[in-house]
């Protein structure tokens, strides 16, 4: 789901300036029938990611031990989701972002039951609930040429309810339904064996 080329992959792509430290918080949990992600569509302003869809997340602090600590924080700070909430599974691939100099790593995290989202609207432009079932619908996926900040690029995205999800969120998502599909598999193997 990396737009194509994609400068910033390569060490000697990068500034000369560390990359800032930060963690998202990708939570699961099970509503209507369905495993269902939080998404947030981010505000105007003025700013590289100014309206992107995005995961609740941002930048480590002083008080942070730890990347998980920080989206757990952030998811908080912009959703209202209580950390202790949030079981948390693991961590997907550590991605660089280059048009914000920010190094992200993804949390996974499981939720028994639907939060009770309170966004916070400094932060958080719109909330979008999203199944499972609609990023894995080939019906959604879209892939066009745009002209970004320094290049043509060929771009990978999602298009769900009129918004369009791509660049980083749209990465970390591809590897997360990756990993959703690498667990039916097995499943389905499970049950084949068993039989």
């Amino acid at each position: 789901m990396a737009p194509l080329p994609r400068p910033g992959w390569h060490p000697d792509d990068r500034p000369a300036e560390p990359a800032r430290e930060s963690g998202v918080l990708v939570l699961l949990y099970p509503h209507r029938g369905g495993l269902r992600l939080p998404l947030i569509v981010r505000p105007r302003y003025d700013g590289v990611h100014s309206g992107q869809v995005a995961f609740a997340g941002g930048g480590r602090e002083g008080g942070d031990a730890n990347l998980t600590e920080t989206a757990l924080r952030e998811a908080q700070e912009e959703l209202g989701i209580a950390p202790g909430d949030v079981e948390v599974i693991g961590a997907l691939t550590q991605l660089y972002i280059r048009p914000s100099n920010y190094e992200v790593v993804p949390t996974v995290g499981w939720a028994a039951d639907r939060p009770e989202f309170r966004p916070d609207r400094r932060e958080v432009a719109g909330l979008m609930e999203v199944s499972i079932e609609d990023f894995l619908n080939p019906a959604h996926f879209r892939r066009e040429r745009w002209q970004l900040q320094d290049r043509s690029a060929l771009v990978p995205f999602y298009a769900i309810r009129g918004q369009t999800i791509w660049g980083a969120t749209a990465m970390i998502l591809s590897e997360l339904l990756a990993v959703v599909r690498m667990c039916l598999a097995e499943r389905a193997g499970f049950g084949e064996r068993r039989e």
